[in-house]
Parts: structure tokens; C-alpha cells; sequence
């Protein structure tokens, strides 16, 4: 095992133990590929699946791979659709079987720590969805809560808002701005430090660097 292989299994091994002891279902695999092995084992034929937004699941390919297996896919990401397609997948998203996501950090004590526009996605991280899978790469994962949302500001958000191709002040410094815009992205912040109550939710972390 080289070294960065063994960096990111130790510190991936280390935040699943916490998420575990926070109450989460978590497991590691050390490639991309185990990891989707892994969460389409849980896919049925005409179960329904919502896709937040998240350029990891994209990297897995895992949207159109669920399509693949018969799922019945709540996908508002994709193109040509119009706002009013979107706003009704991602409230469908809310009461699916099956809701697949990522995390903008991890912190090492187990910590899931987001930011959303419209708040689908926290939203049903939460409560709504019968099970929620969050899978996240290694570069997720931050020393404690000060440092996730710095990677929050400094990371996660000018990158999306790059990809998303927003004309946010963050698109020109490469860092948050707390900006006011009607654009802006960063509206609400959630820290989820246990298990939601009635809420299946497993963590898969990954031992490679995925999404933003």
C-alpha cells in the first residue's frame, strides 16, 4: 500500500468508527468502484431513488446506473427540464425509497456538515426518504466543525457556483463572499452531529478523492 492509499484508510477508517459511535450506519471502501458496487446492491427494480445534487454521485455514475437497474430515478440535475420539472422531483425526492447524496465535509468526530440553496437536499438527508445513503471521498473529511465550514467557503461553494456557472462574487476570488445575491447558493447550513431520529441514514466513505 503506498502511502497516500494508507493516509486515506486510516483517516477514513477512523471517521467511520465516529460516525458509527454517533449512531450512523458507516463503512469504508478504499475505491470509488467498491463504493458503487456497494450502494447499487441496494437498488430494486421500480423502487424509487432521489438524486441530490452531487457531483460525486456523477463520478460514480451511480443516477444513470440506478436508471440501468430499473429504478424509477428523481433526478432534478438533469438538462432540459424546466423549473417547474425540478421543483416537483425534488419534493418527490422527499418521500423516496431511496435517497443518494454526498457531504460537503465530515468532520473527524463524525459530523456531517452541509450548505444548500433550496434545502431538498439537507431536507431529506434528515427525514422523508425511507433510507438515505451519503457517500463521500476522503478529501470530505476535515479536522473539526471550524474547519469544515472553512472548506465550506473556500472549497465546496466556489467550485459549485463555478460548475453551476453563477455569476457570484466567489466565481472571481475563489472564496466566499457571504454575498446577498438572488443567485447565491449558501442559504442554509446544516450540521448533522447524530443519527436523525427515524431516519435510516448509512454513511460509505470513500478512500479517494471524489466531487468538490
Amino acid at each position: 500500500m503506498d502511502v497516500k492509499s494508507w493516509h486515506a484508510e486510516i483517516l477514513g477508517q477512523k471517521v467511520v468508527k465516529a460516525l458509527q459511535n454517533n449512531g450512523f450506519q458507516a463503512v469504508f471502501f478504499s475505491n470509488k468502484e467498491a463504493a458503487a458496487q456497494h450502494v447499487l446492491s441496494y437498488i430494486k427494480e421500480n423502487m424509487t431513488v432521489g438524486i441530490g445534487g452531487s457531483v460525486t454521485l456523477n463520478e460514480l455514475e451511480l443516477p444513470q446506473k440506478a436508471v440501468e437497474k430499473g429504478a424509477i430515478v428523481f433526478n432534478h440535475n438533469l438538462d432540459n427540464l424546466t423549473a417547474e420539472e425540478r421543483l416537483d422531483l425534488r419534493r418527490k425526492q422527499l418521500s423516496c425509497d431511496l435517497f443518494l447524496t454526498s457531504s460537503n465535509s465530515i468532520t473527524m468526530n463524525g459530523y456531517l456538515v452541509n450548505v444548500d440553496a433550496t434545502g431538498n437536499r439537507v431536507g431529506a438527508m434528515v427525514f422523508g426518504p425511507k433510507k438515505v445513503i451519503i457517500i463521500a471521498g476522503v478529501n470530505k473529511i476535515t479536522k473539526d466543525l471550524e474547519a469544515a465550514l472553512d472548506r465550506i467557503e473556500t472549497i465546496a461553494s466556489p467550485q459549485n457556483n463555478k460548475r453551476l456557472n453563477l455569476p457570484n462574487p466567489c466565481t472571481q476570488t475563489g472564496t466566499c463572499m457571504d454575498c446577498n445575491g438572488k443567485t447565491r447558493i449558501c442559504n442554509i447550513y446544516t450540521i448533522i452531529k447524530r443519527k436523525p431520529a427515524v431516519t435510516d441514514v448509512e454513511v460509505v466513505i470513500v478512500g479517494e478523492n471524489l466531487g468538490y
